[in-house]
């Protein structure tokens, strides 16, 4: 049952995302969706006045070998085109499923359609009372992609020994303030977030994950050091002895394939409201880690697939880390885990 606090911050993103009275709205949601946020969504819509109605699909069986979590990739729609021509007719999709559509192969077809779509986390509802209005965030994570589209390297480092290089020609960069303004375009709430999809065969060195970094597939805080050896795009080798490297392994053997152990985007965190620490305070089911991947001054690197690259695969890690030092085409954007100059 959703509360008025929540109604309250709910409608402010919607305004923001210039939801008006008349438009088309659909709520996209499926049987496993958080029931708070898609009734929440719903009545905040229709107290702007939209023309609400209800896409509801079934959360389809997991396949795979292992849980999916913390994906970005929805595969609630499974290609369902009554679903699809649905979603591509309202003016805006206010997205709840329980993974969210960015990376769904669905995206593309519903976006040419003129939608634009809000993609909510799979959070607590209460997560996004913190998400107050930031009137600065879209013209800094507009800067950090314009930054990051003039640059044609990418390097990252860290005390624990991260020396990271990513070449930028032909990446596919994107960034989300959590706001959805322009037919065709999506966003992700809470916002924040500059990214890069690199080319193949642009990403070499090494990734060290120290405590306190976060593996978001897992929803919990590194304990002990990993350290990952990456050649040609690909995780060569998974090094620690403890059970954080242990896990990293056997997760990702666990799909067999190769497209795993690749890269997938590399980026860094813009959002001054939210919180690296805030997994502690939430049970599992309660948190997807939006949150913390938008946290400003993180460092976020990310395996599995990568469409710009070619690569398709379910396995997938999304991990923020503390503490980096981003510098693009030699210029600092992110200094020991703080955003630089405009961008802060």
């Amino acid at each position: 049952m959703t509360e008025w606090r929540w109604l309250d911050v709910f409608a402010r993103q919607l305004r923001a995302c210039g939801l008006s009275r008349g438009e088309i709205v659909a709520v996209l949601s499926e049987s496993a969706s958080r029931p708070e946020l898609v009734e929440t969504g719903r009545i905040a819509a229709q107290m702007l006045g939209g023309r609400v109605y209800d896409v509801v699909v079934p959360t389809p069986a997991n396949t795979g070998p292992v849980a999916l979590r913390s994906t970005g990739a929805s595969q609630a729609l499974a290609g369902n085109r009554g679903v699809i021509a649905a979603l591509s007719a309202a003016e805006l999709v206010i997205d709840c499923t329980v993974e969210g559509l960015l990376h769904a192969p669905e995206l593309g077809e519903i976006l040419r359609g003129g939608a634009r779509v809000l993609m909510i986390s799979n959070e607590h509802p209460e997560n996004f009372e913190r998400y107050g209005e930031d009137p600065t965030l879209e013209a800094r994570v507009a800067r950090g992609v314009a930054l990051l589209e003039a640059a044609a390297e990418m390097r990252v480092t860290s005390p624990a020994g991260t020396d990271l290089t990513a070449r930028l020609e032909g990446a596919f960069r994107a960034g989300s303030s959590g706001v959805a303004t322009e037919p065709g375009t999506i966003a992700h709430w809470p916002g924040g977030l500059c990214l890069a999809f690199p080319a193949a065969h642009c990403v070499e060195g090494v990734v060290v994950l120290a405590p306190g970094d976060i593996n978001l597939t897992f929803k919990t805080y590194v304990r002990e050091a990993v350290r990952l050896r990456i050649e040609d795009d690909h995780i060569i080798a998974v090094e620690g002895d403890g059970l954080d490297a242990d896990l990293f392994r056997s997760y990702l053997a666990a799909f067999g394939d190769r497209e795993s152990y690749a890269v997938s985007h590399v980026g860094f965190g813009m959002n001054r409201a939210a919180r690296w620490d805030y997994l502690e305070l939430y049970d599992k089911a309660q948190i997807n880690g939006t949150e913390a991947r938008a946290f400003a001054g993180n460092f976020l690197f990310s395996t599995g697939a990568n469409e710009n690259a070619g690569r398709y695969t379910a396995g997938h890690f999304d991990l923020p880390m503390r503490g980096c030092t981003v510098a693009l085409d030699g210029r600092v954007v992110v200094d020991a885990g703080v955003l630089q100059g405009d961008l802060a």
